[in-house]
């Protein structure tokens, strides 16, 4: 009987600890995301970005007062592929925790934001996803930005 139970309770466990399908397709879609942002390749972001997507920042201000901002999603990935090779700009995503019901989905991403080698910023980003004829596509995305508190 106890070895019964040892072998449930681990099975048990294992299943926990073991992403879904739906969950690695979700966090592949970050992924891709991630890898057209820094590749500047609109083509790849826009695969797993929805037509309407929406973007905003939150952040406190040099007087200390939360601050909202909505950003224009098609001049967003206009600005991550037009930009000069210099500076470089690069999200390092420190950790992935992933969220999935029926056809929603929710990405949560710490990051530290560099450029050209030096820390600009840290931070959250939010993704939430909705699935689309079978495929994850980000629908809105929000991040928080600071400088301090950061794991550095």
């Amino acid at each position: 009987m106890k070895r019964y139970l040892l072998i449930l309770f681990l099975g048990m466990s294992m299943s926990l600890i073991a992403q879904t399908e739906d969950e690695k397709a979700a966090k592949q879609a970050i992924i891709q995301f991630f890898e057209g942002f820094h590749q500047k390749d609109s083509v790849m972001m826009q695969e797993v970005v929805h037509k309407d997507l929406i973007l905003q920042t939150t952040f406190v201000n040099k007087e200390g007062k939360a601050q909202l901002r909505t950003q224009d999603a098609s001049g967003f990935i206009n600005a991550v592929v037009s930009r000069a090779e210099s500076p470089v700009w690069q999200e390092k995503i420190l950790s992935y925790n992933v969220q999935v019901d029926g056809t929603m989905a929710n990405v949560w991403t710490p990051y530290e934001f560099w450029l050209d080698g030096k820390f600009l910023h840290c931070g959250v980003n939010s993704f939430q996803l909705f699935k689309d004829s079978g495929q994850w596509k980000i629908i809105y995305l929000i991040d928080t930005r600071r400088k301090k508190g950061c794991q550095e």
